[in-house]
């Protein structure tokens, strides 16, 4: 049971995870007007750092947080809202682990031929595969989801409370719906992203978004039927 905080009126949970994602924002831009910015992608935001690590924990922390509420939904809204909740799991579960390209540096492993041959980055990761001429983080795994995430993020809050039609699907789909609160995080991490201009900036976008998921996953605005 998440208990609010009188004072604040986020949750113990939230307190931590909004605190990590403000905190990473301020020091973004503090990077960025600084100067800082080779300290910045070879120590703050650098593969795998702080932040990187950061990334897969929370993601798959969000992963299993979608699976105890698909074990809640099970008895509460049966089968279906079940394995749809656990649908999204195994995706949480997923993005961590290309996140840290399954521990390729983690344990020293050699990544085989088929990725030695296909992958831009000759790493045990599916999001960096080359097919043909086509990179897959810049197609199925860059703007196009980047759009669907701000759209659930920024929009959704907006539309829920205001159409049925959207009410309807995200209970037919056991989507968590973002609240307010999340909507203006996601907001300021997309400023200061766009504002910002140094490499590997998009690993604290990630970073937030992370966070972002496991507080909504947590306590959605829809908390009644999807947890």
């Amino acid at each position: 049971m998440l208990h609010l905080n009188d004072r604040s009126g986020l949750s113990n949970a939230d307190t931590l995870l909004f605190g990590l994602a403000y905190a990473t924002l301020i020091f973004t831009v503090i990077y960025y007007i600084t100067g800082l910015h080779e300290a910045f992608r070879m120590g703050f935001a650098t593969e795998d750092g702080p932040i990187e690590w950061g990334t897969a924990v929370c993601l798959l922390l969000s992963s299993m947080v979608l699976i105890r509420n698909a074990r809640v939904l099970w008895t509460k809204r049966g089968a279906a809202a079940a394995l749809i909740t656990g649908f999204y799991a195994f995706l949480f579960f997923f993005a961590s682990g290309e996140e840290i390209s399954w521990g390729y540096r983690l344990f020293h492993w050699d990544a085989n031929e088929f990725f030695l041959q296909n992958n831009a980055q000759k790493e045990t990761n599916l999001h960096n595969l080359v097919v043909g001429d086509v990179k897959l983080v810049k197609t199925v795994f860059g703007s196009g989801l980047t759009v669907v995430i701000l759209l659930y993020l920024l929009v959704m809050p907006l539309v829920y409370t205001r159409m049925s039609l959207v009410r309807g699907i995200a209970k037919r789909l056991a989507i968590p719906v973002p609240d307010t609160r999340h909507m203006f995080l996601a907001l300021a991490a997309t400023i200061v992203i766009l504002a910002v201009q140094m490499m590997t900036k998009w690993e604290c976008y990630e970073f937030v978004f992370s966070l972002l998921t496991l507080s909504i996953f947590l306590r959605p605005r829809n908390a009644d039927q999807v947890t």
